[in-house]
């Protein structure tokens, strides 16, 4: 298994919004950055994912999980973008906010921590147990 961060604006599409939708889970659409579609092209079914929370809370709320790997993202019809689906798993007791992993010497290479703008990121197993740990689980 291999672990990800997915980030979204809560105001866009929120922790609430994933959880509601259940075990259909949903779309992962409108990336429109190849390393972060190059990303979800290498999710294979069951990978787990963070769920961050972009903008004024920038935080790590929940945890999701890859239920449908890439495929054509039905927001376009430009071939060169595909998307993955995820469902929500759990939230976090604690959200792990970006400023907490910055402060962690242990998250010093975490991509959330060097290239916070990228969209979908691989996230280390090492870095998951840490996230993991700060967030309550």
């Amino acid at each position: 298994m291999r672990y990800w961060l997915f980030k979204s604006e809560p105001n866009t599409w929120g922790w609430e919004d994933q959880l509601a939708r259940g075990a259909a889970g949903e779309e992962w659409d409108g990336v429109r950055n190849y390393q972060a579609r190059n990303n979800m092209r290498e999710m294979k079914l069951g990978d787990r994912g963070f769920f961050y929370h972009s903008l004024k809370q920038k935080a790590i709320v929940g945890i999701v999980e890859v239920i449908a790997e890439a495929h054509p993202d039905s927001t376009t019809d430009d071939p060169r973008w595909d998307c993955v689906d995820i469902k929500a798993v759990q939230p976090l007791p604690r959200p792990v906010t970006l400023e907490m992993c910055k402060a962690d010497e242990r998250l010093k290479d975490m991509v959330l921590v060097n290239n916070s703008r990228l969209s979908v990121q691989p996230v280390t197993a090492e870095e998951w147990a840490i996230v993991c740990a700060m967030g309550g689980l």
